[in-house]
Parts: C-alpha cells; structure tokens; sequence
C-alpha cells in the first residue's frame, strides 16, 4: 500500500473562518484529491464528506482535541496513512544526560 503526503481534508460538516473561508469541523479524513473516498476506504459520496482541497491533512497522533475545536474526531487510520514509515510522532525536548 503506497503512504500518500499530499492528502487534503474530507470533512462531516463546515464552518466559515473570519476570513470568509470554508473550514472542515466534525468528524476528519484524509482524502486524496481526485478520488472518490478517503485514505482509510470510505466513499465520500456515500457518508456525504465534504471535500476540503484548499486544506491540508496535517493531523499526528499527538494531537490533541479541546471542546473550543470545531473538530470533533480525527479518523486514526487516516493519521496512519499519511505518516511516513520509521518516523516518530513525537519529539523528545529535554533529553537526560
């Protein structure tokens, strides 16, 4: 199975920015653009995904969800899919001697 970078957002709902830009809220998939479903298999036709080329998948592991996010749940197996084989998902700030 071939690991993808250039995955944008595939969204269950939206919301305007200040900026006047669409913005993806709800539950979040990697979709590649061009294709009809998201990195972890599902149609977007089918669970009506809004599809979000102007933003970038760029979701880790480490992420962290608080209630002021207008995303709600970041698809795990989409984080998979788009992180690269041997790379660590963390960073170690304060290593010990």
């Amino acid at each position: 199975m071939a690991r993808t970078r250039t995955a944008s957002v595939a969204a269950s709902s939206e919301w305007i920015g200040d900026d006047g830009v669409r913005q993806p809220g709800g539950e979040v998939h990697a979709w590649t653009p061009g294709l009809n479903q998201t990195l972890c298999g599902l149609q977007l036709s089918r669970t009506r995904l809004r599809r979000f080329p102007h933003v970038p998948f760029d979701f880790r592991a480490t992420d962290v969800i608080t209630a002021e996010d207008r995303v709600r749940h970041i698809c795990p197996r989409c984080v998979a899919a788009t992180s690269r084989r041997g790379e660590r998902s963390w960073t170690r700030t304060a290593p010990r001697p």
